[in-house]
């Protein structure tokens, strides 16, 4: 009974707060003169009972009370958006079955996979990633840009998200902005290689300041490549490879043909000539090369060659094509889990 009286307290002390304040027509003074009277007899209180006052008024409770209310009903209303762990561990495995669709080179069912895992995890910015690199191998450029700028909205600190924007550009032929994006994605991973190298040709680009084909492999300003830290550190680290290893010595020995005298029968395969011949066999891989038998033997064990640099730097040797070919680059690989 005396939280009762309290609370009929706090309704007349209100009332004739409202009263005090001013602003009210006479019939609605009258209106609440009778109110507290009637609230007064109802409950045998007077508003002269100081005893039966609280430490917050009445409009501070209801303030109190609406904001925890609407906490609360931005805190349900948060996690009923939240996905639950089965819909994260279900976008994960569309997530792997977009990836292995990308390995195959069914890039139409990989952006369904990948769309569908976004669907249930829109906040996560690998999906967007992967997915860009299926629409630029569909040769939807413009749909891989804007989920590069979706991945780099939820996670600015993406660095494969700013070197696959750099890639869409390019194949835009938007070079300078590439430059920018290859810029950005480097100064988050300083130690990429592809992010050097294709930095390095969407510059030549944007300058267009190629070598002319005497002076290198079908445009591509094959003395620049030799003299770039990054592309040498690959061809470095795919010289260690046992099976390349094998492929160069033959190359050398004669056993695929002359090497129009770049290297003598016998002599130690260098990363430099790894280079060259990774840029001549892109050529011939891209452009359909041929001529005298020597030339071609050589060719086809370089396509071999290359196909072991493709596994390495997928990215790298899409570069070099879409110079050759004079046609835009593609974007290659996926993030895995």
């Amino acid at each position: 009974m005396a939280d009762t009286k309290r609370l009929a307290f706090s309704i007349i002390q209100f009332l004739h707060d409202q009263l005090s304040s001013g602003g009210l027509s006479s019939d609605a003074q009258e209106s609440l003169e009778v109110a507290i009277q009637c609230l007064e007899t109802a409950f045998g209180i007077s508003v002269e009972d100081q005893s039966l006052a609280v430490s917050q008024s009445l409009p501070e409770v209801f303030a109190s009370a609406t904001k925890q209310t609407g906490a609360t009903q931005d805190k349900t209303s948060s996690s009923s958006d939240s996905p639950s762990e089965e819909q994260l561990a279900e976008a994960e495995h569309l997530k792997t079955d977009g990836n292995n669709q990308m390995k195959v080179e069914n890039f139409s069912a990989a952006v369904e996979f990948y769309s569908k895992a976004i669907q249930l995890n829109p906040q996560n910015a690998v999906y967007y990633c992967n997915r860009a690199a299926a629409y630029s191998k569909l040769g939807n450029y413009a749909g891989a840009v804007q989920d590069c700028e979706r991945a780099i909205g939820i996670d600015p600190n993406y660095s494969k998200a700013y070197g696959r924007m750099g890639l869409a550009l390019a194949s835009l032929n938007k070079y300078s902005e590439a430059v920018s994006y290859y810029k950005k994605a480097l100064e988050l991973d300083p130690d990429n290689d592809t992010y050097k190298v294709n930095l390095q040709i969407a510059e030549q680009k944007m300058k267009e300041t190629q070598s002319s084909p005497a002076g290198g492999l079908g445009g591509v300003d094959l003395a620049g490549l030799l003299s770039n830290p990054g592309f040498m550190n690959m061809a470095s680290n795919l010289m260690n490879n046992p099976q390349v290893q094998q492929l160069m010595s033959g190359m050398m020995s004669g056993a695929y043909g002359p090497m129009g005298g770049a290297t003598l029968p016998g002599a130690a395969p260098t990363p430099a000539t790894a280079a060259a011949t990774a840029a001549t066999a892109t050529a011939g891989a891209g452009g359909g090369g041929g001529g005298g038998g020597d030339l071609s033997s050589l060719i086809q064990a370089g396509q071999q060659f290359a196909q072991q640099m493709q596994q390495q730097n997928p990215e790298l040797i899409e570069q070099l094509r879409s110079q050759m070919r004079s046609r835009p680059p593609s974007s290659a690989g996926n993030d895995e889990p």
